[in-house]
């Protein structure tokens, strides 16, 4: 009897170990799985809409990959990183970078908001901008067109706007180059870049309009100022400023109307 209760004691003991390894082994699964959702962070890209900002395939000095994240795109952050200048960075993908800066927690309901101008400031614009259309062959003058784009700086991005409470990129250039010069470059990148001469990065004068994206139809445009500067309506959040050129969002074109 001894010997069977025995037996019986170590059975129900290993059941009990057995169990109680099963038990652990399923808990960890779930925990692991459970610390990668936690990690998992969501972005939403916050540019200028029907545009994109650049994806790198380094934080540090890295190069441009030839893709876009296009606005209000949602990604997913699978590593952040600072680079040499302070600057945030997501990793997206393998070899995939984005900045910061340019995106918004994806259930954010903080997002930048993009100004509509008035049909009454449209139409008022349009009729100022017509009667001082000129051909872009004719004779500008840089520095006025320079002191005028300098004089916007500050103002806010307005999408579809070309003077009075604002800008987006290309009405910021329309307007500067029609007031300054009497130049009519046309209203839109598509427009613009078709104008002038075109000429290398490295041979740049004040004046000259830069370009991002394809060449035959970019998606922003600035106004080179000189020291290595441009100005632009950037983004509805930052208006218009100055910027000093940079590896991370280059220039594909210049063109030369003056």
């Amino acid at each position: 009897m001894n010997i069977k209760s025995n037996f019986v004691k170590v059975t129900a003991a290993a059941a009990l170990t057995l169990t109680g390894v099963a038990t652990v082994s399923a808990v960890k699964p779930d925990s692991t799985t459970a610390n990668v959702q936690a990690a998992t962070t969501k972005v939403k890209i916050n540019y200028v809409p029907g545009y994109g900002i650049n994806i790198w395939d380094n934080y540090n000095h890295g190069h441009f990959t030839g893709q876009h994240a296009p606005h209000g795109t949602t990604w997913n952050v699978i590593n952040q990183a600072t680079d040499k200048k302070g600057r945030t960075w997501y990793q997206v993908g393998e070899g995939q970078w984005i900045m910061a800066q340019y995106t918004v927690p994806a259930n954010s309901k903080k997002a930048k908001k993009v100004v509509k101008t008035t049909k009454t400031t449209t139409n008022a614009t349009a009729t100022t901008t017509k009667k001082a259309k000129k051909s872009v062959q004719a004779t500008g003058d840089a520095s006025a067109v320079i002191t005028l784009a300098s004089a916007q700086l500050g103002k806010a991005y307005v999408w579809g706007g070309n003077g009075g409470n604002g800008f987006d990129c290309s009405g910021l250039t329309s307007y500067v180059y029609s007031k300054a010069a009497g130049v009519n470059l046309g209203r839109t990148t598509y427009d613009q870049v078709k104008q002038g001469s075109t000429v290398s990065m490295d041979n740049l004068q004040p004046g000259d309009l830069l370009f991002w994206g394809s060449a035959s139809a970019p998606y922003h445009v600035g106004i080179y100022v000189g020291n290595n500067q441009y100005i632009h309506a950037a983004t509805p959040g930052q208006g218009v400023i100055k910027q000093t050129l940079s590896s991370y969002f280059y220039p594909s074109v210049a063109k030369r109307v003056l």
